[in-house]
């Protein structure tokens, strides 16, 4: 059996290695049915050290396996230095790993990762996260013949056994709720009538002809609805307005929905149309020749490609979680479920396994606990 090799590099550097390191998801995941092939564009700009303004305040490395001329496994470290100051740390990451099965391989790109994070003067590795918590992250430990939906994570169940066997212990679970607007409960609607006719919310569709205006509103209620979350890191302006424009074309202005009182923007809910469903005909996740027609055509409410959504966030500042404003965006959503005849399962996620009241609310509302599991581990270094 030959030796195996690591390659190391920087991902805006060595071109022929990180289209390989793309690649690899493609060679490892194929045959899975659930599995979902990512647009490599997207895969590219979460590498792209030049022009992701994420990477203005963090560095990354990347790692190929190779035995012989096969390639049999990646993984990145990443250093953000706004997280660590942020929360007081020096937690280094570790993301877009893909593996065969064997401990052998898994080992050799942990410790390479974990000595690189040593030497940026990290004592902790988390992860999977890629390359952040404001990105995809988690270890799916549960329900592996789920498909995912957009933006979040998937992998083969065997990963469980190769992180867990490198030392890495859990760190916090994310959790994904389902629910279809059969499930919904008239209380939600109850108390959201209640709220609204109070007179003091207003409840409004993202204005998409002022996009960047609205943008900015989000982002101020965003950076202060989280900021006491675990692994929260406030996003500046630069980093923001990038992840919005990546995500405008794909929004359904009906499930991005701002909550005002008396003017002052409190709340919003981001619903994202899972455009997972269009993906997984367009095998090679590129949009060229043929791809973007696909993916163009399949996004159209009218083309009725996709019956489902992903709860991507909602969030309210700390002084108006009382207001009940999230039962209104909870009914606002089913609303435009309901007109558009999207009677898919949608998806509610991540919630922390700790959010207690998030949890018993949605909990109480579809009938059920969650179904799927998005582990993050940590391990000291």
């Amino acid at each position: 059996m030959a030796d195996l090799q690591l390659v190391s590099f920087e991902p805006s550097e060595n071109k022929a290695e990180r289209k390989r390191f793309i690649q690899l998801a493609w060679d490892i995941n194929a045959k899975d049915p659930a599995w979902v092939p990512p647009l490599r564009l997207t895969v590219e700009d979460n590498l792209d050290t030049r022009k992701n303004p994420f990477y203005q305040h963090a560095r990354i490395r990347c790692w190929n396996a190779y035995r012989g001329q096969e390639h049999v496994g990646r993984i990145a470290a990443i250093v953000d230095d706004r997280h660590n100051d942020f929360h007081k740390e020096k937690t280094g990451f570790w993301g877009f790993f893909e593996c065969i099965d064997d401990e052998s391989v898994s080992q050799k790109l942990f410790s390479a990762a974990e000595e690189w994070l040593r030497g940026q003067g990290m004592k902790t590795a988390r992860g999977p996260a890629n390359p952040s918590l404001n990105h995809e992250a988690g270890l799916v430990v549960n329900a592996f013949e789920r498909a995912p939906y957009v933006m979040m994570t998937h992998n083969l169940p065997y990963y469980v056994k190769l992180v867990e066997k490198a030392g890495y212990g859990k760190a916090k679970d994310l959790l994904a709720f389902d629910m279809t607007p059969a499930d919904f409960d008239p209380r939600v609607m109850r108390i959201a009538e209640k709220v609204k006719s109070r007179g003091k919310v207003e409840i409004r569709p993202i204005n998409m002809k002022r996009f960047q205006e609205e943008v900015q509103i989000i982002r101020e209620i965003y950076n202060g609805a989280w900021e006491k979350n675990w692994g929260f890191v406030p996003m500046d302006d630069a980093e923001f307005k990038h992840l919005a424009k990546s995500l405008k074309d794909v929004i359904w202005p009906e499930f991005c929905q701002l909550g005002f009182v008396n003017g002052k923007p409190i709340g919003f809910s981001l619903s994202l149309p899972d455009i997972n469903q269009v993906l997984k005909g367009i095998p090679s996740g590129k949009l060229l020749p043929f791809g973007i027609f696909k993916l163009l055509s399949g996004l159209r409410p009218k083309a009725k490609k996709i019956d489902r959504v992903r709860v991507i966030t909602l969030g309210v500042i700390p002084e108006y979680r009382s207001s009940g404003l999230a039962s209104v965006f909870y009914y606002e959503a089913y609303k435009a479920a309901k007109n558009m005849n999207l009677h898919g399962p949608s998806e509610m996620s991540w919630i922390l396994e700790d959010n207690k009241d998030m949890i018993s609310a949605i909990e109480a509302f579809a009938g059920r606990p969650a179904y799927k599991t998005f582990r993050i581990y940590d391990k000291g270094l």
